[in-house]
């Protein structure tokens, strides 16, 4: 079930609220939670290197690098947009809503394999990284923001405190993404890992977590689902991420969409 070609590197993971408003980033917040609940639980290290938090609730963005054996392995089961039904806190009525969120899991292999990165091909602007503060705002402008010219790939860094450790960063997630990009084309050598891949769009979910007017956790690939929500929120991904990889390892996975989605809910 872990044989794929990088499955034994470690993992960077990012988090972006989609359609949902405030209960979206409320939901990108609970998701870096529930993956923080997990990773501790197997002993791995997490490093946040970049966090966005909303100004009103829940959080813009983050991106945060998980180290152990076959992290990206487990962690690859996880990548898509996940789905939260329930009662909303920032509804004045109590009604029900529907917010989403995007997981990103590429894997960390800087150092395993030969991504040349010219200088030329990289534009590096610098900004400041403080935010809430006042005082406290960082006035030096540490955080860094790359960009790949040729592929377009965009990165920020500004969790480190000086500005050349957020550009070791910043070019060691851009190898990442670009490595990334040259699996997807490889898909007679990775076709399991292209498939995930093509879930990422919006409306094709790859789980749906249930709070209202029922429990429910369902993954719309493999079919697995528990009642016991609280305890996947708290990091209880196990059974899911066991389920992941044995449908992919037989070939029986199947494609999250709209209409899975609405029977699951």
């Amino acid at each position: 079930m872990l044989s794929g070609p990088v499955d034994h590197a470690n993992a960077i993971v990012s988090i972006h609220p989609g359609t949902g408003g405030t209960d979206a980033k409320d939901w990108a917040e609970m998701l870096q939670r529930m993956f923080m609940r997990w990773c501790q639980a197997h002993g791995y290290k997490t490093d946040i290197i970049d966090f966005q938090e909303s100004d009103d609730a829940g959080i813009d963005s983050v991106t945060f690098t998980v180290e152990g054996p076959y992290a990206f392995g487990y962690l690859r089961s996880e990548h898509g947009v996940h789905r939260l039904v329930r009662i909303s806190p920032f509804d004045a009525n109590a009604r029900r809503q529907t917010a989403f969120a995007a997981v990103e899991v590429t894997p960390d292999i800087e150092d395993e394999i030969d991504i040349v990165v010219k200088d030329e091909d990289l534009e590096t602007t610098t900004m400041r990284a403080g935010g809430k503060g006042g005082q406290n705002v960082n006035k030096v402008e540490t955080a860094v923001r790359m960009k790949h010219i040729p592929s377009g790939i965009v990165v920020v860094c500004r969790a480190e405190r000086s500005q050349l450790q957020n550009r070791r960063m910043a070019l060691k997630m851009v190898k990442s993404k670009l490595y990334e990009q040259e699996l997807a084309r490889r898909e007679a050598q990775n076709a399991t890992y292209q498939a995930t891949k093509s879930e990422i769009a919006w409306g094709h979910q790859v789980r749906s977590y249930v709070l209202a007017p029922y429990r429910l956790v369902k993954d719309l690939r493999t079919s697995h689902e528990t009642g016991n929500v609280d305890g996947v929120l708290d990091g209880d991904l196990d059974p899911f991420i066991e389920a992941y990889l044995l449908a992919a390892a037989g070939g029986t996975l199947r494609k999250g969409g709209v209409a899975e989605a609405v029977e699951a809910d």
